[in-house]
């Protein structure tokens, strides 16, 4: 039996032959099933297992067309809080670190600052004299329908009574917005310090606060951020996005990260175009739970659109030689002996490690092919 190493050589030749004998690359399958009879590949078992070769069949599987995107990972509006308060003060105390996980409610920190007193002092004071405003308005108002006193007594004690009322109400508002009762103040208990609510579920993701500074009104303080509904935010280019359909599949990665590959789908597709001529697709992640995303983190995507059923092999069983592509096909298994054999196929496209080929009518039920190890046999130097 020849060589293994002669074989591969005159493999490549005659292979080399009809390519250029061919009249503008034109070859009837008569002529290909000739060539392929003259060089048909003879191995022995030892050589198949030393060089790792596999055999395999061919597989229907779906191709997707893929449009290549960029985007981050984010969170939805109604997921991050930026924390303020609309007076400033001292911070008096803060335990809390960037990570730190906080529930809607819990303390944040507390502030301290002498105005706080005074917005509390005027509010006793207008309440009380809120008490003798009324019983007057109500006094001049039983005279003036016994037509005793003038209309205009009668207008000037509604004003005062209204106007006290107003002002009792918008302080009572600002102690509600410093998270200070008014209620407690009513009861006496008059503070300098107020706290700090987490408005939503989620961690800190800002820490902007020492303690000791003075945090001036309409500061941020600090950020929050609940991952509950992390997502995809993927800008897609104008020429691209008539493709982009809610529900079509989503491919990222964290190229920063890792290689993994993870899955999500699409689900609401923008109706503007930026200044960049893109548009904003959003998506959903599958199980984002499992991966530890980060807002902000980059992602490199593909949004699969439209679809076809071709005959597959792994790209491994497809070999380039010139402008043709050939796979070996399993002719005979005699004895410890394997014989291959050529086929010319058409490559259609290639995804996750598989090459769409045909056509069809090449491939029969049972046909088994050399999926990996072809290379070595068919390539020309």
């Amino acid at each position: 039996m020849k060589s293994y190493i002669l074989r591969s050589i005159l493999v490549s030749t005659i292979l080399l032959i009809p390519s250029c004998v061919r009249t503008e690359k034109k070859e009837t399958r008569q002529d290909a099933e000739a060539t392929n009879q003259k060089t048909r590949i003879e191995l022995s078992e030892a050589q198949f297992k030393q060089n790792s070769m596999q055999l395999g069949q061919v597989q229907d599987l779906v191709f997707h067309e893929r449009i290549g995107v960029t985007g981050m990972i984010d969170v939805p509006p109604q997921n991050k809080a930026v924390v303020s308060i609309p007076v400033g003060g001292y911070v008096k105390q803060t335990s809390l670190l960037v990570g730190d996980k906080v529930s809607k409610g819990q303390v944040l920190a507390r502030l301290e600052n002498p105005e706080f007193i005074k917005i509390q002092q005027q509010y006793l004071e207008v309440k009380a004299r809120l008490k003798y405003l009324k019983a007057e308005y109500l006094r001049h108002q039983q005279l003036y329908q016994e037509k005793i006193t003038s209309e205009k007594n009668f207008l000037k004690s509604e004003a005062d009574f209204r106007t006290a009322e107003a002002t009792l109400n918008g302080l009572r508002q600002q102690l509600r917005l410093l998270h200070i009762s008014p209620e407690a103040v009513e009861a006496g208990e008059i503070t300098a310090v107020t706290s700090i609510y987490a408005p939503i579920d989620g961690s800190v993701s800002k820490m902007n606060i020492t303690m000791g500074a003075f945090i001036s009104p309409a500061t941020e303080i600090m950020e929050i951020i609940n991952t509950d509904h992390i997502h995809l935010e993927l800008s897609v280019f104008e020429k691209d996005i008539s493709g982009i359909k809610e529900e079509q599949a989503i491919i990222f990665s964290i190229p920063e990260s890792s290689d993994d590959k993870y899955e999500g789908s699409v689900h609401r597709v923008g109706t503007a175009i930026d200044e960049n001529r893109r548009v904003l697709v959003h998506g959903h992640i599958k199980n984002p739970g499992r991966f530890g995303f980060l807002k902000g983190m980059f992602v490199n995507a593909m949004i699969l659109t439209d679809s076809t059923n071709r005959k597959a092999l792994p790209e491994t069983a497809v070999v380039e030689v010139g402008d043709r592509n050939f796979i070996l096909k399993l002719i005979d298994k005699s004895g410890s002996n394997y014989y291959l054999e050529p086929v010319e196929v058409e490559v259609y496209k290639s995804d996750d490690g598989f090459a769409a080929i045909g056509p069809d009518d090449l491939f029969q039920q049972g046909d088994r092919f050399l999926t990996r190890g072809a290379f070595g046999l068919l390539s020309a130097d």
